[in-house]
């Protein structure tokens, strides 16, 4: 399962109108053209019809955010509380993975005739028992019955019959106005909140400089999952990646800084828009 996380800031005004139905549509165009990609692979590459992705996104449009989730990453507002110098930490985004109660309930309620739409394993709720997430771009083998059977891998094939869908690529949207006390927004994928709690995500970006935000995030994340393993970090670095997921969940994270006199003039994309990667974690 793949993990897509991203923060965009976006001036509208020459582009067309964003609402909740526009970014929807982007959505559902989204999932249309990868369920045609499968269709087009599906007799030489059909384990792509087991691949799947997150899909977070936030778009800035006349003072508000809107903010769409699929999957289980998460965006965290960090908030100026007064004229102090604390900050509170807001999730702004809702989550789609089975471990959750109220997920669970949904697809039971989805699905009231499959005693078997969530099953526990190893501690672990899976849709099917096969993924923790219920909704997603792709993974269309838990979507179309015709990529539920040969020459998809049997271990993802389900015995009975898909007589409609199990996981939806429906995204879940909120608008929140911006406020001027409103300071930097931290979209990322489950495997730094996993690590992290929202407080502490925020504590740590708001107490350092800008520079370098998003890899301290990691770098701390990283650092949490070593103690829980009882290792040190330099050590948990030295583990191949192909083995590192073992130990800790891949991890995305983009941090966006508010500019409030760019977003009053509607004019986000005249600025530059800096973008860096660390890849060596």
């Amino acid at each position: 399962m793949g993990r897509l996380c991203v923060g965009a800031a976006l001036s509208a005004e020459t582009q067309g109108v964003v609402t909740c139905d526009t970014i929807q549509r982007a959505y559902q165009e989204t999932e249309e053209g990868f369920t045609a990609l499968v269709s087009e692979l599906w007799s030489t590459r059909p384990s792509i019809a087991s691949s799947g992705s997150c899909c977070l996104v936030g778009v800035i449009y006349q003072r508000t955010l809107f903010v769409a989730n699929l999957g289980d990453s998460r965006v965290v507002l960090g908030k100026k509380v007064g004229n102090t110098d604390g900050i509170a930490a807001i999730q702004l985004s809702a989550e789609h993975n089975a471990n959750i109660e109220s997920v669970r309930q949904e697809l039971k309620e989805l699905h009231p005739n499959d005693p078997q739409i969530v099953i526990l394993r190893h501690g672990v709720w899976r849709v099917k028992g096969l993924i923790q997430v219920s909704r997603s771009i792709g993974d269309v083998y838990l979507k179309h019955a015709r990529f539920n059977m040969e020459p998809l891998n049997p271990k993802f094939r389900l015995p009975q019959p898909l007589n409609m869908p199990i996981l939806t690529a429906n995204p879940a949207i909120i608008s929140h106005p911006i406020h001027p006390n409103d300071s930097f927004l931290i979209f990322a994928s489950d495997g730094l909140w996993e690590h992290l709690t929202n407080e502490k995500a925020v504590e740590i970006v708001n107490s350092h400089p800008r520079a370098g935000s998003a890899k301290r995030l990691i770098k701390a994340a990283l650092q949490e999952a070593a103690r829980k393993r009882e290792m040190r970090y330099s050590d948990l670095r030295k583990i191949d990646k192909k083995v590192r997921r073992h130990f800790h969940d891949d991890i995305t994270v983009i941090i966006l800084f508010l500019n409030h006199d760019l977003i009053s003039r509607g004019s986000v994309l005249d600025s530059p828009i800096s973008i860096r990667s660390a890849l060596e974690h």
